[in-house]
């Protein structure tokens, strides 16, 4: 039976490492995993994703799945999936529930404010099995909120969406991510 997974986890907890390696596992069962992606990321270029670790696919946008034949595939992996819009989300439970086909997507639960993305809202509230992506914050504790860093600091407010790695963003654990710390030593304002 198919099922719709959702594999949450803060920036930099191996998300994108972990969802190549799932298309490479069933590539070496010899069988197809379609690798998708959101258009909206282009931090690692046209059609492809990356992770910190090194390791690439090629994938298609997530716009474009109206254009494949999923009944081609044994799995569909969605990178980025906080991205998604409601409608998009839908059409992935459609996939699983109708195609019998299972999907398998990776993203962020919530953003830099500790709010809901769109997608993962609806991921959330629709996948079959919700499983979470652990990293750690500096100081040990499990991580789970992003924090936005603008010129090192921690801040609270801006757009949801700002496209970045480690140079605008940090995992931290609830206590640092509210008293802003990104460091030992590192005083909150």
């Amino acid at each position: 039976m198919a099922k719709l997974y959702f594999r949450y986890g803060a920036m930099g907890s191996s998300k994108t490492a972990n969802a190549i390696m799932v298309q490479y596992n069933y590539q070496e069962r010899g069988q197809k995993a379609l690798m998708l992606k959101p258009r909206l990321d282009n931090r690692d270029g046209e059609r492809v994703v990356a992770s910190r670790s090194g390791l690439s696919a090629p994938c298609l946008y997530m716009e474009e799945l109206d254009q494949v034949n999923v009944k081609d595939y044994h799995c569909i992996i969605v990178d980025e999936a906080q991205f998604l819009t409601k409608a998009q989300v839908e059409e992935l439970v459609r996939i699983v529930d109708e195609e019998h086909v299972p999907v398998v997507a990776y993203g962020l639960r919530t953003d830099f404010r500790g709010e809901f993305f769109e997608g993962s809202l609806w991921l959330m509230a629709w996948a079959d099995s919700i499983e979470e992506v652990k990293t750690i914050c500096w100081c040990g504790r499990k991580a789970t909120y992003n924090a936005r860093l603008y010129n090192g600091r921690v801040i609270k407010t801006g757009e949801q969406v700002m496209l970045g790695g480690n140079e605008s963003y940090t995992s931290l654990c609830r206590r640092h991510w509210a008293l802003g710390q990104t460091g030992p030593g590192d005083a909150a304002d």
